[in-house]
């Protein structure tokens, strides 16, 4: 008897390892937090470089033709804006420079111009920043059309510990979407680059 019910305790427990390992072998794998999106092979992948929007820190010149005491150099506040003279403040935050220049054209048409011509040009951008394993990390003025290995250059180059195929780069913030792109990554100011060390 005593036999019968051993053997039955070990076959209750071989079918509750069976299905335990059925159920783990279904479930998706998991997820390391906060790792950076990378290829369809876990390789580094290029992200599109979208026209250029204005944010804090940026400094921009806008004439506004026959008309030099509304013209001028204007540097963006922490909210994006600035203001000019006659029409005020501007709320420039997230617009491309042509968007900046029809925004104040409607401003000035509005009782003050009768046709404003107007042209926005930056003149000095806000900084980018770059982490991890580069000589001199910290926050550097942005070069218009610069590739993140050309980042990592100004920043005094790579460590002897650094990951030289792939970096890691943040668009829009701190918390956004960390994604894995290669050194020829083309960079924008406010980007946030983070140089990964490497396995040995």
């Amino acid at each position: 008897m005593v036999g019968r019910a051993g053997e039955m305790l070990v076959r209750l427990t071989l079918w509750g390892l069976v299905l335990l390992l059925v159920a783990c072998g279904s479930s998706p794998p998991p997820q390391i937090v906060g790792a950076p999106a990378a290829g369809p092979r876990g390789g580094p992948v290029e992200v599109s470089t979208p026209p250029y929007t204005l944010a804090s820190g940026d400094k921009v010149k806008v004439t506004v033709f026959r008309h030099e005491d509304l013209s001028g150099e204007f540097t963006l506040d922490g909210a994006g804006n600035f203001s000019m003279p006659l029409i005020g403040e501007v709320k420039a935050n997230g617009l491309t420079t042509r968007e900046l220049e029809q925004r104040i054209t409607a401003m000035l048409k509005d009782g003050y111009l009768v046709d404003p011509q107007v042209s926005v040009e930056v003149t000095n951008y806000r900084p980018f920043y770059i982490l991890g394993e580069v000589n001199r990390p910290g926050q550097y003025e942005y070069v218009n059309g610069m590739t993140a290995l050309q980042a990592v250059t100004i920043a005094g180059g790579y460590t002897y510990r650094a990951k030289q195929d792939a970096l890691i780069l943040k668009r829009g913030g701190a918390n956004a979407q960390a994604v894995l792109v290669p050194p020829t990554q083309p960079i924008l100011p406010g980007d946030i680059i983070e140089v990964q060390e490497r396995f040995f």
